[in-house]
């Protein structure tokens, strides 16, 4: 017999599968140095580059620089505003104003070369970057606990199958064979996934009080609960027999985890999906409010607006992009 996974497990599983990530834009960039380019903050999206030859600098917003060589991915969930540089104190343009040229729907080709040279001067750089839809759907919250840069080259010895990837991602963007912006694309997907998938296994960092719910067993049968049917009218009592524990053990048990108590986390886990559905996927608010168990849309909207301080409405119109 297979045995059951453990509720912990059972529950980062899920939140992997409500995950969405998938590039809606990427460039293939060829630059001999001296380069500088600046990607602007992207509300609700992340940025992705890959080094395939060459370096660079990546210089965040508050001046933390990473140097980057051949072979690195880095995944930057909060969508912040960035550079990539060949050198530090290098002048910088808006990416969005080089020339590009279209390689296929969602990809296409940037080719900066100082001093009007070609494309084969030594010390060049070829990188693949590109901008992310990004979801965690019901645990959007963990999003913002998420380093603000995650490097690929801290999970290799956990997740050696990255290797491969790497290297099939170099040898695309350096070979340019036919269709290879397209796998180019699909490969960058799959990497960004492993690096939001390693930071979830190595416990997401110690900082939320959901992980730390995880780790306990009774808790994380609750929260698993919560999560397969947040519409459900849920009771504290149902939540501590999902749990095996009294009413009044769970509810002191929860509170000093997690920081809030049972109902209050059904409500916030609402409104994160809620947030999802009427902003990114623009389901009808009438529909999101049966989903999660509102007799009413009034009732939802009320509580939507205590919780967010925002109508449905408006935060529709704030998620346009």
């Amino acid at each position: 017999m297979t045995p059951e996974p453990a509720p912990q497990t059972e529950l980062m599983s899920e939140l992997l599968l409500g995950m969405r990530l998938r590039g809606i834009q990427y460039r293939r960039i060829q630059a001999t140095p001296p380069f500088g380019m600046e990607f602007g903050h992207m509300p609700g999206r992340a940025h992705f580059h890959f080094i395939a030859t060459g370096e660079a600098v990546l210089r965040c917003a508050e001046g933390e620089a990473h140097r980057l060589s051949p072979g690195t991915a880095v995944f930057m969930p909060h969508g912040d505003r960035h550079q990539l540089l060949s050198a530090p104190d290098i002048p910088c343009q808006d990416i969005t104003r080089f020339e590009a040229a279209p390689i296929c729907d969602s990809v296409s080709a940037i080719h900066s070369c100082a001093h009007g040279e070609g494309q084969g001067r030594e010390g060049g750089a070829v990188m693949f970057s590109g901008c992310m839809e990004f979801e965690l759907g019901g645990m959007q919250g963990l999003v913002r606990l998420m380093p603000a840069v995650m490097r690929v080259d801290t999970l290799s010895e956990r997740h050696p199958e990255l290797l491969p990837i790497l290297s099939a991602m170099e040898s695309e963007a350096c070979g340019q064979r036919v269709g290879f912006a397209g796998i180019l694309a699909r490969l960058a997907d799959v990497v960004a996934a492993t690096i939001v998938r390693g930071w979830v296994e190595c416990g997401c960092g110690g900082a939320s009080g959901l992980v730390a719910a995880l780790r306990d067993p009774r808790l994380a049968r609750a929260v698993a609960a919560l999560h397969r049917e947040p519409g459900r009218d849920w009771t504290v009592a149902e939540l501590a027999a999902e749990s095996g524990t009294s009413r009044s053990v769970f509810a002191e048990r929860f509170q000093a985890v997690t920081g809030v108590s049972p109902l209050r986390y059904v409500t916030e886990l609402r409104m994160r999906l809620a947030t999802q559905w009427i902003g990114q996927e623009r389901l009808p608010i009438e529909v999101v409010a049966h989903r999660l168990g509102y007799a009413s849309q009034a009732a939802f909207s009320r509580a939507f607006k205590r919780v967010t301080g925002l109508s449905p409405g408006a935060s529709r119109y704030e998620a346009r992009p």
